[in-house]
């Protein structure tokens, strides 16, 4: 049989992808911050003295799980896009920069390590823009779904540069720690 695929088997090759990448994006996402105990619940972070642009609580979440399946359905395009030339190297970076994503709550809010977040942010931020100009090289509306990820991580490396600069020492910070020492 030599036909072609119709439009109908094409929307729904899509589909299958977009039923594996955005569901594992979200899972792996989610873990991760679970794991490293991320958010406002966190007694580190709590302590932290927050820039003037933190945004509420309530935000993270849902700004992430927006970001989370617009990652998966950049993804799924791209995926789909079979024999298209680049593609090999656009979901190297993609997947690169998404390990740099899920590493940087557990060095962010579970090791403390507020200069180094910083520095995987912006490494972070270097690969999305990558792989976002080479996913819109294979297909522009997997580019453009990578646009309000790269505008949210360069806020976030905003944030996170902010509480490096108002919270030195921030690594040694360990709220509600108390002493045995005596003083004199």
């Amino acid at each position: 049989m030599t036909a072609i695929a119709s439009k109908s088997q094409l929307r729904m090759s899509l589909l299958r992808y977009a039923l594996v990448t955005v569901p594992l994006i979200l899972l792996l996402g989610t873990l991760s911050g679970r794991a490293s105990n991320s958010g406002y619940s966190n007694a580190w972070f709590a302590s932290l003295v927050k820039p003037e642009a933190m945004p509420p609580s309530w935000a993270f979440p849902a700004a992430w799980t927006t970001l989370y399946v617009f990652l998966g359905l950049a993804l799924a395009i791209v995926l789909h896009a079979r024999g298209a030339r680049g593609r090999g190297l656009a979901v190297g970076l993609f997947v690169a920069q998404l390990l740099l994503n899920y590493t940087w709550s557990p060095v962010f809010f579970a090791m403390h390590q507020t200069r180094m977040a910083l520095v995987l942010i912006v490494a972070m931020l270097v690969l999305a823009i990558l792989a976002a100009l080479l996913f819109a090289r294979i297909r522009r509306a997997a580019g453009l779904l990578m646009i309000p990820y790269i505008a949210w991580l360069a806020f976030a490396g905003y944030l996170n540069y902010q509480i490096v600069t108002l919270n030195p020492g921030a690594e040694t910070l360990v709220p509600g720690e108390s002493s045995a020492d005596i003083a004199l």
